[in-house]
């Protein structure tokens, strides 16, 4: 596959402005970027292999954002951002060369990372595409094996911003954080994922199951545009879900079971 040529020769279904289309402009060079079409707001509906031009531009260049929130770029971020890209998405030479180059030019532009989650929401609706960057940016900033102030402070905030439950933050801290053992916190993190509450019932629990389930469906996540390289982190989100689910009905099981 090449990003360059399967979604910016497809047209990417429509031009626009916004910290995504100055992203796609750079990447692609000046001609591509005179002649985009100004629309404010994205209007408009992008075709799968537009969906995926842009949620790797988006994608990168978030990353390049999250990378210098102390401040600057470190080698040693550079580094594990270029790991990421060759070991645990396996990209080919030339998306890899892509990625980077986004990377790069995302570093010095005027646009915050939040600029770049608000533009997203809009042009992508579906939540599984959106949930996908937040994990991959979780991903990221525990890559070294700690989650750093400055990283956290946007994790935090940027789900609001992705269009996300707040709860999103504590479920993935959760999984990434390996703190997912059997406690009441740790159960917590569980209908979080599930975006369900602990005083929901049995028959709105599994409710709440199947509905994140189908969304988190590798074939239809594909479906919506995510490039197949991205494929292993939709099944694992797809996993998370399930035990998630797993646990709190055992949970539930040995809570009865101790009443009787």
């Amino acid at each position: 596959m090449s990003w360059l040529g399967a979604g910016i020769g497809a047209g990417i279904g429509l031009m626009f402005g916004g910290p995504i289309g100055a992203a796609l402009g750079a990447w692609v060079g000046s001609s591509f970027g005179s002649g985009l079409q100004r629309a404010a707001g994205g209007a408009g509906s992008l075709n799968r292999e537009g969906t995926q031009a842009v949620f790797i531009v988006t994608l990168f260049s978030m990353l390049a954002k999250i990378a210098k929130a102390d401040g600057q770029v470190s080698k040693a971020e550079i580094r594990l951002v270029d790991d990421f890209i060759q070991n645990n998405l396996r990209l080919s030479a030339e998306d890899r060369k892509h990625a980077i180059q986004i990377f790069q030019n995302a570093k010095s532009d005027a646009y915050s990372i939040y600029d770049y989650a608000e533009q997203y929401r809009q042009l992508v609706r579906n939540q599984a595409m959106r949930e996908m960057v937040y994990r991959l940016l979780f991903a990221v900033a525990y890559a070294d094996g700690e989650l750093h102030a400055a990283e956290e402070e946007i994790l935090r905030r940027i789900p609001s911003h992705l269009g996300l439950h707040e709860s999103i933050f504590n479920a993935m801290h959760g999984e990434f954080g390996r703190s997912a053992q059997y406690s009441t916190a740790s159960l917590q993190q569980h209908y979080d994922i599930l975006e369900c509450r602990p005083d929901a019932s049995d028959r709105e629990l599994k409710l709440a199951y199947r509905r994140k389930a189908a969304e988190f469906h590798p074939d239809k996540i594909a479906a919506k545009g995510l490039p197949e390289e991205f494929m292993r982190y939709a099944e694992d989100q797809m996993k998370s879900v399930t035990v998630a689910y797993d646990t709190i009905v055992a949970a539930r099981k040995r809570e009865m079971a101790q009443v009787e």
